[in-house]
């Protein structure tokens, strides 16, 4: 972790370079996408994909699966992708800590035990009365995690958040568990649990836009002060940030992000530990270059997987958060083992 710095800009290479990481990796989504649309348990030729997304015609049955499931499938992912690496690297900004990602909020625990219990009780809801509900449980735990770590002694510091978190995630969970096996849901949320694209929609699109401008804008207008948390939180005060309203605005960015997406998607692991130090690792520790590289680099990572998962053991689909493990297992220990993890 950087402690002595007087100047928290980068030299002129660090945004060049940048700049390269972001020209390649978007051109690298958009391929990621094509091939998303294209390749499934049919597949479809890239001129019928194009007169799918540019002069449509309902009759035409290719055409309805390409702009009606796979396109807003490879979209999901790509939204999901981005927002889960965004709030990873805003969790470790935040907590001080390599190892922090979005669940150490408890927000995927929350918004599971939000799903379970609205399963129990209406078991025909909807799916996007499934997605508002989880948002809610999110929502909620983000809350009680926030609310309970400020009023500890001491204030809201970066261990109180993250001890706060992991103690109410691991009770949400238990919780969770006793509900499902009890009322005999836990098939339900099984795969919610591993992680899955199967049942996303251009309503899940829309629902993600919205929370993801919000999440966004927050994280942009937060990446200086991310950047100086990197000092420590006595230098960061001493330089004028409020760091309270900082970490506040950073758990509402989240929320955001991360609560949208375990909404819509389930718990997806990895995403949000190991795409923060990828792109720490080619920009440097200034955030404003570490966000936008790592939203590019969470929907590259993401689409694949969601290829993967289509491909591995077709016609059936494995779970999405199984294939993001396998990659992102070996590269944390990886991190681990180099002694990468820290902040440089």
């Amino acid at each position: 972790m950087v402690r002595n710095s007087k100047n928290t800009s980068l030299p002129a290479g660090r945004s060049g370079r940048t700049g390269k990481v972001m020209i390649i990796g978007s051109a690298a989504v958009l391929f990621a996408l094509a091939v998303s649309v294209m390749y499934g348990t049919t597949n479809i030729d890239a001129a019928t994909v194009w007169r799918a997304v540019f002069d449509f015609n309902p009759q035409n049955t290719q055409h309805q699966v390409i702009r009606e499931i796979r396109l807003p499938r490879a979209l999901t992912a790509a939204l999901i992708g981005a927002f889960l690496a965004l709030s990873g690297a805003i969790m470790q900004a935040l907590t001080q800590n390599p190892l922090a990602e979005p669940s150490l909020l408890g927000i995927s625990y929350g918004a599971a035990l939000a799903l379970v219990t609205a399963l129990t009780l209406f078991p025909g809801i909807s799916s996007s009365g499934s997605v508002l509900v989880s948002m809610a449980g999110a929502g909620l735990t983000v809350l009680l995690v926030f609310s309970l770590a400020a009023v500890s002694k001491g204030g809201m510091a970066p261990v109180k958040l993250a001890l706060a978190g992991v103690a109410i995630g691991m009770f949400l969970s238990s919780l969770t568990s006793v509900i499902a096996i009890h009322f005999d849901v836990a098939k339900d949320l099984s795969f919610w649990y591993a992680g899955s694209l199967a049942g996303s929609s251009w309503n899940g699109v829309k629902m993600l836009l919205f929370a993801g401008v919000f999440g966004m804008l927050i994280a942009v207008l937060l990446a200086r002060s991310l950047t100086l948390l990197n000092l420590g939180t006595e230098v960061t005060k001493g330089l004028g940030i409020n760091v309270r309203f900082v970490n506040f605005l950073g758990v509402l960015a989240v929320l955001l992000l991360t609560g949208s997406s375990v909404a819509i998607s389930g718990t997806v692991a990895f995403a949000g530990l190991v795409i923060p130090h990828i792109s720490r690792m080619l920009t440097g520790p200034d955030y404003r270059y570490i966000l936008p590289v790592s939203a590019v680099l969470g929907s590259l990572l993401l689409i694949l997987g969601d290829i993967g998962a289509r491909m591995i053991n077709p016609p059936y689909e494995t779970p999405i958060g199984v294939v993001t493990a396998a990659v992102g297992v070996p590269f944390f220990l990886y991190l681990v083992r180099s002694g990468r993890s820290r902040f440089t």
